[in-house]
């Protein structure tokens, strides 16, 4: 995993897990059974379980897919390449499914497209939060949901570390920190203004995660686990100190929804060229698009639309 800078997306730096093992390193078999089946259960009462497209953002390898069974369409967008491919293998041959890699900061989705947005454990990595949530409502139309999850800054962990002078920063501090290169907390007050600033509101809101303690994880089963986390959702909500918040958020003053094709062969119809953001792009070939502004040329690699940047060929 490496840092780099996307001179398309105005210099600002962007965690990279290309080539990475996150699913072998992160996931399987390294204890976060009880989180994995936390977050599952919340997705299931923020989310929507049915509409016309839904799309992922840094869905990685697809960890969370099977949660979108009664979509018509689903985008599973991340900046690693890599990590896409793994999740085609797993979910290429459902015609629903499209694999699309880009800049959250400056996302290829066309303004209004998306019925429904996902983003989980995506915003603390995110330098620039109220570009890239900027970004995200642009996709929203007035009817779309979204669910996004970040980090709490004010969790009972930090609190009590800060009471024992074991950390030098507040929790109680609005400024997001950067406890390591490219990875925040936030405080969810601050929080709460960023998504106020770019046009989205809140719904409903949900603290998760409560038992994140090594100890009780390996005394009580997961599924346990997250079913009594469950019961503190809502009620943990109206002031979290869980670790990770989910809020359930609409973009009310978006436009309406506009017509458009989930069908397979519509993919480019509703893509933006990360070049001269140009909505709607021309199919070419079968693993080729093109911009008809500017020209560019994006193309398809092992099933994962590359949207990083044009190709030459």
């Amino acid at each position: 995993m490496t840092a780099s800078v996307d001179q398309q997306a105005a210099n600002i730096p962007v965690i990279d897990y290309e080539g990475s093992q996150y699913r072998a390193d992160f996931w399987l078999g390294q204890g976060r059974e009880y989180e994995d089946a936390a977050e599952r259960l919340a997705l299931q009462r923020l989310m929507p379980a049915h509409g016309g497209r839904i799309a992922e953002i840094g869905a990685g390898f697809g960890r969370l897919a099977a949660h979108y069974a009664g979509y018509d369409q689903v985008v599973l967008f991340d900046y690693s390449r890599t990590l896409l491919q793994d999740a085609a293998r797993d979910w290429g041959h459902d015609p629903r499914f499209v694999f699309v890699a880009g800049n959250i900061y400056d996302l290829p989705l066309a303004t209004g497209t998306l019925d429904t947005l996902m983003m989980v454990r995506v915003m603390h990595h995110l330098a620039d939060v109220p570009a890239a949530l900027r970004q995200l409502r642009r996709t929203l139309h007035r009817h779309s949901v979204a669910v996004l999850e970040y980090a709490n800054k004010r969790n009972l962990k930090a609190l009590m570390r800060w009471g024992a002078r074991r950390q030098t920063w507040s929790p109680f501090d609005p400024a997001p920190v950067e406890f390591v290169e490219l990875n925040f907390d936030f405080h969810p007050g601050w929080m709460e203004d960023q998504l106020s600033a770019a046009g989205i509101s809140i719904r409903q809101q949900y603290a998760v995660s409560h038992f994140r303690l090594p100890w009780l994880k390996q005394r009580v089963s997961a599924a346990r686990l997250a079913e009594m986390d469950s019961w503190l959702f809502a009620p943990g909500g109206v002031y979290p100190f869980a670790p990770s918040v989910f809020v359930q958020v609409a973009a009310p003053g978006a436009g309406p929804r506009p017509e458009f094709s989930t069908a397979p062969g519509a993919i480019a119809t509703w893509l933006r060229c990360p070049q001269c953001q140009q909505e709607g792009l021309e199919q070419i070939r079968d693993d080729r698009m093109q911009c008809p502004q500017c020209g560019q040329k994006y193309r398809r690699y092992d099933g994962v639309w590359d949207l990083k940047e044009p190709t030459l060929e």
